[in-house]
């Protein structure tokens, strides 16, 4: 009987995605850090305060990303399910009607000055010389 493979292991559960989120909150926690002492300094600005307070926003970014990736990977739209994963559907889903915009119409024909011009491109492109393997 041949192995089976080994089944995926969960998007939560893969060490180096988790060690990823966990130096970019790190990092931007530090950076944020960073900021309030240079804030707090004889030369802090306005500037420095607004960095201080963003950083820790980008860190729980960093960490609200990593959540809803994992939500999404097991197929929880609502996120209220922690239950098993749902089966996923074999077909593709389909864009619904409306979301895209209309692709534009091609250039009309009956353009006099766009005929003069799109004739004068052909003319430019023919070759120079006579073809020699007609006749």
């Amino acid at each position: 009987m041949p192995a089976s493979p080994p089944p995926d292991r969960p998007a939560h559960n893969r060490p180096a995605l988790i060690a990823l989120v966990v130096v970019a909150a790190l990092a931007c926690l530090a950076l944020g850090w960073w900021q309030w002492e240079r804030f707090e300094s004889a030369s802090g600005t306005g500037q420095n305060l607004g960095y201080a307070l963003q950083w820790p926003l980008f860190a729980g970014f960093a960490v609200f990303a990593y959540f809803r990736f994992v939500r999404l990977e097991r197929g929880d739209e609502e996120g209220g399910d922690t239950g098993p994963a749902p089966a996923r559907p074999s077909a593709a889903r389909e864009i619904p009607a409306g979301i895209l915009p209309e692709r534009p119409a091609a250039a009309r024909d009956d353009d006099p000055e766009l005929a003069a011009y799109n004739s004068y491109l052909a003319e430019l492109n023919r070759p120079a010389t006579p073809d020699r393997s007609a006749g």
